[in-house]
C-alpha cells in the first residue's frame, strides 16, 4: 500500500508542481512580477535496472569539472565524484598542479572508497569493483547486484527510482516578497525546498575520504550509509565484496567517520555511535541527539566535534558547532557550543580545527582548548566557498561549488594556497 501511494504521488509530481506554480500566481492580484529564470533541479525519473546493466562502465579521458560532489584521496590520486555521473582521476602527486587523467562514467554514482587498488563505487543498486592499480588503464572488475535497494524499487517489474540533475528553465508570475525572495529548488537527495540564497587503519591500505562521506572502509570491512540504513561488506578478500547485513538506523542519516573501532555516523537529528570491534555486525553504542539539523562528525581520542546548519533537508535547524566529551562512548556528553554561519563539512589535524562554512568560506582554529575554539579562530577565507575538507599527507584539499583548491598547511597558522581546479558550471551554495 505504501509504495502504491508512492508511485502515485511520483506519478503525478508534475501536476503538483503545476499546482504550486499556480498557487504563486493566483494568491494575489497585487505587486506581482513576471520572470523567466534557470536553475538546475535533482528531478525524479523511473529506471529499469536493466538499462544501467547492460554494459561495463565506460573510462573516458580526463575532463573539467561539472558539479564536484565527494572528495577522496588515495596515495598519490585525487579522486572527485561527480554525483549521479562518476568519478574522476587526477594525478595528485603535486599538489600545486594536479593533472586530469581520466573519468569513470558510472551513472547513479554518490559516493567511493578504495582497497588496496580496489576502487568500490555504487552504481545505483549496485557496488561495481574497479581496479585502479594502473589509473591510466583502470578495470571493472565486479559487480555485486541488489545491495543498495531502497524503498523506491521494485523488483517484480525491475524498476526504481532515481534523482536527475537537469537545468530547467521557466517563465513563472512570482508575488514579490513571498518567501524572502528564495528560490524553490531541489537538493541532492530529492527534498523540496526553500531557499534565502540560490586512513590507514589496522595495516590494510586504504584511501581517506571527507566529514561528508557515505562509504568508509575499516578492519577489512566496508561501511556505506544511506537516508536511514548502514551496510556491511566483507572486503577481506578485495576484489570481491561479499555484502552481509543492513542495519536500520532510523531516518535522516548523512555521514559516517571512522575511528578506532567505532564508527560515528551523522544524522539529521544526531550523532550515532557503533562499536565495530566485531567488524561484521557493528552494534550501538549510544546516540548524542540534537535539534534537527544537517550533521556531519569528526573526532579525536577524547572529543567529537559536531557541525549543525540549516539547509535544504534540515531549515528549522540552527547554525552551530558542538563539542563532546567522548571519553565514555556510551555517555556522550555536549561540553560547548559554539555559533556558525552555515557549517558544513569539518576536519581535525592534530590541535588543528577547519570548518567549511558553505558560501561562507574556510575557517581554521586552534582547538587545543576546546572550550576557547572561538577566541582561537586563527583565519577565515571568505570567498572560497567550500563544503568539506580532507586533511591529506600533502595538502589540506577543500571542495566547494565553485571547485577544488589545495593549501600547503605545514605551518597551521599560514595556509598557502598551491592550486585552485575550476569548474564548468558552478552553483550556489
Amino acid at each position: 500500500m505504501l509504495m502504491k501511494k508512492i508511485n502515485q504521488l511520483l506519478a503525478n509530481w508534475p501536476a503538483y508542481i503545476f499546482s504550486l506554480a499556480l498557487l504563486f500566481t493566483f494568491s494575489s492580484c497585487e505587486d506581482q512580477v513576471s520572470s523567466t529564470y534557470t536553475y538546475r533541479a535533482m528531478v525524479p525519473v523511473y529506471m529499469q535496472m536493466s538499462d544501467f546493466r547492460t554494459n561495463e562502465a565506460i573510462i573516458e579521458p580526463g575532463k573539467q569539472l561539472e558539479n564536484p560532489g565527494k572528495i577522496y584521496i588515495y596515495g598519490d590520486f585525487l579522486l572527485i565524484n561527480e554525483p549521479q555521473k562518476g568519478i574522476h582521476i587526477l594525478d595528485n602527486s603535486n599538489p600545486a598542479n594536479p593533472i586530469n587523467i581520466n573519468f569513470i562514467k558510472v551513472p547513479g554514482n554518490v559516493d567511493m572508497a578504495v582497497n588496496a587498488n580496489m576502487l568500490y563505487a555504487d552504481n545505483y543498486l549496485d557496488l561495481l569493483v574497479f581496479d585502479i592499480s594502473d589509473p591510466r588503464n583502470i578495470q571493472q572488475i565486479k559487480r555485486v547486484e541488489d545491495v543498495f535497494l531502497s524503498m523506491y524499487t521494485n523488483q517484480a517489474t525491475g524498476t526504481f527510482m532515481t534523482m536527475k540533475d537537469t537545468v530547467l528553465t521557466a517563465e513563472s508570475n512570482f508575488m514579490r516578497g513571498w518567501w524572502g525572495g528564495g528560490n524553490v529548488f531541489w537538493n541532492r537527495g530529492g527534498m523540496l525546498a526553500f531557499s534565502s540564497d540560490a586512513s590507514r587503519a589496522g595495516g590494510e591500505s586504504y584511501g581517506q575520504g571527507g566529514s561528508m562521506a557515505r562509504f568508509t572502509l575499516m578492519n577489512a570491512h566496508l561501511y556505506a550509509v544511506d537516508d536511514y540504513s548502514l551496510r556491511v561488506f566483507d572486503v577481506s578478500t578485495k576484489e570481491e565484496p561479499n555484502f552481509l547485513s543492513t542495519i536500520n538506523l532510523g531516518w535522516g542519516i548523512e555521514t559516517i567517520f571512522p575511528f578506532q573501532n567505532r564508527l560515528f555516523i551523522g544524522s539529521n537529528t544526531g550523532m550515532h555511535i557503533y562499536d565495530a570491534t566485531e567488524p561484521a555486525s557493528p552494534s550501538k553504542m549510544s546516540v548524542y541527539q540534537h535539534v534537527t539539523a544537517c550533521d556531519p562528525v569528526v573526532v579525536n581520542e577524547t572529543h567529537a566535534f559536531v557541525t549543525l546548519r540549516t539547509g535544504v533537508n534540515c531549515r528549522f535547524g540552527v547554525d552551530e558547532l558542538h563539542v563532546l566529551n567522548i571519553e565514555n562512548l556510551y555517555e556522550p556528553k555536549l561540553l560547548k557550543t559554539y555559533p556558525m554561519e552555515n557549517p558544513h563539512g569539518l576536519a581535525l589535524a592534530g590541535d588543528y580545527l577547519y570548518i567549511a562554512e558553505g558560501k561562507h568560506g574556510l575557517k581554521s582554529f586552534d582547538a587545543a582548548d576546546v572550550m576557547n575554539i572561538s577566541r582561537n579562530q586563527i583565519e577565515h577565507f571568505r570567498s572560497l566557498k567550500s563544503v568539506d575538507i580532507i586533511p591529506g599527507p600533502k595538502s589540506l584539499i577543500v571542495i566547494g561549488p565553485d571547485g577544488v583548491c589545495q593549501f600547503d598547511y605545514s605551518n597551521p597558522e599560514k595556509l598557502v594556497q598551491l592550486s585552485c581546479i575550476d569548474v564548468k558550471n558552478p552553483i550556489v551554495v
